[in-house]
């Protein structure tokens, strides 16, 4: 199965990816940072938990879980979808269908506000997004790993800790947030553990290598 035809399904862990199209910039300004995370706050958290999260000029990584549908509250279906309810492939196809608007509401609210400060016109995101699914907790370590070492990856800064784009400082702050910080830490041990992880020398073809071993 293509990764860009993996299902997404409630209570499983994703790695989501995007970029500009045809890898054009995303993000300009620190307004552009602030504003598409208030509407990732706004169209993703009530549908995933969010573990990880880095964006860079030209693209983004996040490590989500798809919340159960009861958590969802009143979300509108998808049209042609208002119908498939029950256990089994239509209820999965609902989900997924309805998980998939809301990041295509993320995407399009963005470019809507994206395009107009800048005097644009046309897509700005590929389509559709890719993801993959994370199943061992050996794998989430490395996908968060590699979703904060990205900066370092592409030359941005020497050490996570110093690229304020990405939910490294977060993981190891005190001050309120959404991102599943606890859960985090408990997967590397404990902090001094998710620093030592994360101080490691990974070179750019080590931490590809990371994501394709699954």
């Amino acid at each position: 199965m293509s990764i860009q035809k993996t299902p997404l399904q409630t209570g499983k862990y994703y790695h989501i990816y995007n970029r500009g199209i045809n890898s054009c910039d995303l993000f300009r300004e620190n307004e552009n940072y602030e504003y598409f995370m208030a509407l990732y706050d706004k169209y993703i958290s009530p549908v995933a938990n969010t573990y990880a999260w880095v964006l860079m000029k030209n693209h983004f990584h996040i490590l989500v879980e798809i919340l159960p549908e009861d958590c969802w509250g009143n979300l509108p279906h998808p049209e042609g979808f208002q119908n498939l309810r029950g256990a089994g492939i239509l209820r999965e196809l609902e989900t997924d269908k309805r998980v998939n608007q809301q990041f295509s509401n993320l995407f399009n609210a963005y470019t809507k506000a994206f395009n107009k400060r800048y005097e644009r016109t046309g897509s700005l995101f590929e389509h559709p997004f890719r993801r993959k699914h994370v199943d061992t907790i050996d794998y989430l370590k490395r996908v968060i790993v590699y979703i904060h070492q990205n900066p370092v990856k592409h030359g941005f800064c020497n050490h996570p800790s110093e690229y304020p784009w990405s939910s490294y400082l977060s993981c190891l702050s005190l001050k309120p947030t959404k991102l599943r910080r606890e859960k985090v830490i408990a997967w590397f041990g404990n902090t001094d553990e998710f620093k030592i992880y994360h101080n490691q020398k990974v070179y750019s073809e080590t931490i590809d290598e990371w994501i394709d071993m699954e």
